[in-house]
């Protein structure tokens, strides 16, 4: 408590004027001899001192100021003792002590009213005793030595005896007072007549108000440190204001702290004999009490959320269950309530053993959460997502159980959903390629341990494209949603059908017979079923159409490679399929596997031949009637560090699967370029041409223009010496693009020449459109020119073709001079081979064609 405001001061205080009080006696009394000459004149201004603090003592002692009362209290007995001792007050003064000792003992207290009369008491004696001793006029009422030694006896006995019980009696009731508002939990702050009187301890630690706010006369520091802490002080101070302004009223109201906390602040007035004489306040720190209600508000708002909640005790008895439960299982709250959770919603998708797992995992971590089955009011059983939390106790003994639930049912759906459009093929509903993959490995697994044989089946349906591109792929669809219900009449039930797209599927044959032949003959018979089964007619939009499949079979038991291994002898047995004329079933031979490995090899090797630069490019004469020299065709050879020089029959065809042909023809391109620019700068060779061979895969290329553009810009050959070499297999995909890419390389200046003529596609309704500047007769046709009559009639009609349309025509296979002159007198006018010249190396070239001139010439 505030040392400048404590009660024990005012005990002090009177302790304190009690000691002066004879001390002053004594000294007034060796004094105040000389001055009673002025005995009637100090009488009157001390009867008048008397009057003054006798009604200002009455007066603060209503106003509820104890020090002050006590203050003028001594100072009334100083007056009257300095009127004993030298003038013998009137009579009267006894009454008026008398009635004063009265009023204190009814404002404010007995003890103090008793110390009051006993200290008058105690002036009288001493007077008395002074005026027996001659240092005093003796009283006019007191004339008998017995009742004056009677009262000084008294008053020496009220000094000595019942005095220092009275203060210590006032000490104890201050201490009371003291401990008292020390021990609230609250803070305290008494005000009066705009002071502050009393502030406990607590008040100073929850304000955390400073040493400096204590001192004497600062009251305006320690309002300033309050109002500083408050969020709103503003209204904080308004609300002070308006009680001050209506003192009679109390108040009750919650102060928010700018650090967070939460006070709750009283205030009541403080009364006097009816009337207000100051204010009480009191500050309860309510933050944790605030948070507790503002968490108990968040409990009960998550309680009634979207997620069923059921509470249990102990014994799993349910106490309460919230609105989602109700909806979730169809039970209303009294229907829940005093069941045991386990018995009222258990389904029969779960066995004991199961619960019981669940109550342990409970015990030992103090919770579980996991998929749980549950059946509704209704019968209906849907999954669930429980959590069950268990509630301790204070001293660590679970005293409740909270389950919460969650309807996951649309969640699987979706799961469901997920897994069968991950495993499934979305138009024909079989089984998709992962899921075939993951069962093939089952089969592997399962045919290693049982030692039976196990088939797996490739199956194709033969042009199924034409169909797409005359029918349409709506027919196409259900032709192949067909396919897909006709597949399963031919299989058991434990085998798998899977769809791995386009018009390919696939059927996984298990647990055959254990004998390799046997399972063989197994696996023949069912594929002769689906052959038999999809060989019938299939009824579409307006149609009936025909269709037929092409099935490669793959073996697999112990022991046996991988997954992928198993999949590609089945896809190269459906190819072999194929090849033997579709229709029909073919089983793995171990050689379809050495080709395949020899393609494999030759394809890396081809690969690494372009970066090695291991290709060549090799010139074959091309010349007039006369023999004469007129040009060359740029013919790749590849030099094969092991194999020596490889002709292009052995690595054309796979550069054309494998896309290789293209980076190749590339090459082959721009080498035969830099060797036109070489021969434009020799007077002898300026004037041959180039003639390059370019793959149908190879034009179709969407920049195949520029890609031509670009090596003519780049080498600076002259695009009319260039000459490219196109086979008919280019007609048969999209004729306006190979017409559009001619016309604008043509009218770059670059030729064209039609290889192979009379060999493939032949249209004359395309060949005249074509911007073509020569034909070349195949060397099938020139080989038995003079013996087969019909080869003979070709040629003849190539070289009548040729001159109708304004083309050249040269001949290719010329292997002796009869077979030349023949064809000069067919009027074909432009030859190449052997006759004139193999592919030489450019290095060999010149040499070569001097050669085979002199010897044409001659």
């Amino acid at each position: 408590m505030d040392a400048r405001h404590d009660a024990s001061s005012n005990i002090k205080l009177l302790d304190s004027f009690y000691r002066i009080f004879l001390i002053l006696a004594l000294v007034f009394l060796c004094i105040g001899v000389p001055f009673v000459f002025y005995r009637k004149l100090v009488t009157a201004i001390l009867t008048s001192a008397q009057v003054v603090i006798i009604l200002s003592l009455w007066r603060l002692s209503r106003s509820g100021k104890p020090e002050l009362s006590l203050k003028l209290f001594a100072s009334f007995m100083w007056v009257l003792l300095v009127g004993l001792i030298f003038f013998g007050l009137p009579p009267i003064t006894v009454a008026t002590a008398v009635a004063i000792a009265m009023m204190l003992c009814i404002v404010t207290s007995i003890q103090l009213g008793t110390l009051f009369i006993a200290t008058y008491m105690l002036a009288w004696g001493s007077y008395i005793v002074l005026s027996k001793l001659g240092l005093a006029p003796e009283p006019y009422f007191i004339n008998r030595p017995a009742v004056s030694w009677f009262i000084a006896a008294f008053a020496a006995w009220l000094v000595l005896v019942p005095l220092p019980g009275l203060v210590r009696s006032l000490r104890k009731a201050n201490s009371l007072q003291r401990a008292t508002i020390e021990a609230t939990a609250d803070g305290i702050l008494v005000v009066s007549g705009g002071k502050v009187e009393i502030c406990n301890r607590r008040f100073i630690d929850m304000w955390r108000i400073p040493p400096a706010a204590l001192a004497p006369d600062s009251d305006d520091v320690l309002l300033n440190t309050v109002i500083d802490q408050v969020e709103d002080a503003q209204a904080f101070l308004a609300k002070v204001q308006y009680l001050y302004e209506h003192p009679d009223m109390s108040s009750n109201d919650i102060v928010r702290l700018k650090d967070g906390r939460i006070f709750e602040r009283n205030s009541l007035p403080q009364r006097l004999d009816g009337k207000v004489v100051g204010r009480v306040w009191s500050f309860s720190d309510i933050t944790a009490s605030k948070r507790a209600e503002e968490e108990l508000r968040i409990v009960a708002t998550a309680f009634e959320s979207q997620e069923a909640i059921m509470i249990t005790d102990a014994e799993q008895v349910i106490l309460r269950v919230n609105h989602a439960f109700i909806d979730n299982t169809g039970y209303d709250a009294h229907e829940a309530v005093g069941k045991t959770a386990s018995t009222l919603l258990r389904s029969d998708r779960h066995d004991d053993a199961f619960y019981t797992a669940v109550q342990h995992a409970i015990q030992r971590t103090s919770g579980w959460q996991g998929e749980v089955w549950c059946r509704r009011k209704n019968g209906d059983i849907f999954p669930n997502w429980t959590t069950v939390t268990a509630v301790k106790g204070n001293e660590g003994q679970t005293t409740h159980y909270v389950f919460t639930q969650t309807d996951i049912t649309s969640r699987k759906s979706a799961e469901e959903e997920i897994r069968h459009l991950a495993f499934y093929d979305p138009l024909t509903q079989l089984p998709n390629r992962r899921l075939l993959m993951d069962r093939l490995r089952q089969g592997l697994a399962a045919s290693a341990r049982s030692g039976h044989e196990g088939a797996l089946m490739f199956i194709d349906l033969d042009n199924f494209k034409i169909l797409n591109d005359t029918l349409g792929h709506d027919n196409g669809d259900a032709l192949l949603r067909q396919v897909a219900e006709r597949l399963p009449w031919s299989v058991r039930n434990c085998d798998t059908i899977a769809r791995l797209g386009g018009d390919e599927f696939v059927v996984m044959l298990e647990d055959l017979s254990a004998n390799p032949a046997e399972a063989a003959i197994q696996a023949e018979a069912v594929g002769e079923k689906i052959i038999a089964a999809l060989n019938q007619p299939y009824h579409l939009v307006g149609h009936q159409y025909h269709c037929t499949p092409s099935i490669g079979v793959a073996l697999f038991g112990a022991p046996m490679n991988s997954v992928e291994e198993v999949m590609k002898r089945a896809d190269l047995a459906m190819y072999e399929a194929k090849a033997a004329g579709r229709n029909c079933l073919r089983f793995f031979d171990p050689e379809m596997q050495s080709v395949v490995t020899a393609h494999a090899q030759l394809e890396e090797e081809l690969r690494q031949a372009l970066d090695l630069e291991e290709f060549r490019l090799f010139y074959q004469p091309q010349v007039d009637d006369a023999g004469r020299l007129t040009g060359a065709e740029a013919l790749v050879r590849w030099q094969h560090p092991q194999r020596g020089l490889v002709g292009p029959l052995e690595f054309i065809p796979l550069s054309e699967q494998t896309a290789i042909i293209l980076p190749l023809g590339r090459w082959v391109l721009e080498a035969a370029c830099k060797q036109l620019v070489a021969w434009a700068g020799v007077a002898g060779t300026a004037h041959l041409t180039v003639a390059v061979n370019v793959s149908a895969r190879q034009f179709r290329e969407r920049d195949f223009v520029a890609q031509v553009k670009a090596v003519l810009d780049k080498t600076g050959a002259k695009p009319q010496r260039l000459k490219l070499e196109l086979t008919e297999s280019i007609l048969l995909d999209d004729v306006e693009d190979v017409i559009t890419k001619m016309t604008q390389l043509r009218a770059h200046g670059v030729g064209f020449s039609l290889d192979d003529f009379g060999t493939g596609y032949s249209s004359l309704s395309y060949l005249r459109r074509l911007p073509l500047d020569q034909l070349k007769i195949d060397r099938s046709f020139v080989r038995d020119v003079l013996t087969n009559p019909h080869d003979a009639a070709i040629v003849r009609t190539i070289v009548g073709l040729g001159k109708n349309l304004d083309m050249k025509v040269i001949a290719e296979g010329v292997e002796t001079e009869v077979q030349w002159r023949f064809l000069q007198e067919l009027g074909c006018h432009a030859y190449q081979g052997y006759f004139f010249g193999r592919p030489v190396p450019i290095s060999e070239f010149g040499r070569a064609s001097d050669q085979r001139y002199a010897a044409g010439a001659a």
